[in-house]
């Protein structure tokens, strides 16, 4: 996950962030749930507002809670609350 590596390394490329995040956002119900976790993460992380993703992801995640692990939960709830 590219935002993911970004976000790790402290690295914050706007540019880069706002195309995944209009890429993504369409193409949520293609993520599996710890990609979904790892993507609202690292926007949280960077400190990058994506409000459309936010809301596709916690839509998506809502319909498939039960496909996440514990930690995919735990990432996701911090990121929102971030």
């Amino acid at each position: 996950n590219t935002v993911w590596a970004y976000a790790t390394a402290g690295v914050v490329a706007l540019t880069l962030f706002e195309a995944i995040a209009t890429e993504a956002q369409g193409r949520i119900g293609e993520f599996k749930p710890q990609e979904m976790a790892n993507t609202i993460w690292a926007f949280a992380t960077a400190g990058v507002s994506a409000l459309t993703l936010f809301s596709a992801i916690a839509g998506e995640a809502q319909t498939r809670i039960r496909e996440f692990k514990p930690q995919d939960m735990a990432n996701t709830v911090w990121a929102y609350a971030t």
